[in-house]
């Protein structure tokens, strides 16, 4: 399973190990992934989604999962949320 964040894209860095002597060796960065259960209030039901500790933030900040997925561009999300914003505008355009 790939390490990369389904709402904000957020992925592995790499960098390096550095010595006292400044001795390089290559590795790598991960995000810090969560499993969570988002509500979505136009759906009415709760969507597991793996996402960054920083994702989930920025979520709550926006005012919950059906906003950050409206106001975010779909270029930057994964193959699930862009399913799931489809779901949710479909779900605005009925109501």
């Amino acid at each position: 399973m790939s390490r990369i964040c389904e709402l904000t894209g957020k992925g592995r860095q790499v960098g390096h190990n550095v010595s006292h002597a400044n001795n390089k060796t290559k590795r790598t960065f991960l995000p810090n992934l969560q499993n969570v259960t988002l509500i979505s209030d136009s759906l009415g039901k709760g969507v597991r989604l793996r996402v960054s500790t920083h994702g989930l933030r920025s979520v709550e900040h926006v005012g919950g999962l059906d906003n950050w997925l409206l106001k975010t561009s779909s270029e930057k999300l994964s193959l699930r949320a862009r399913r799931l914003k489809r779901e949710i505008e479909k779900s605005k355009i009925a109501a």
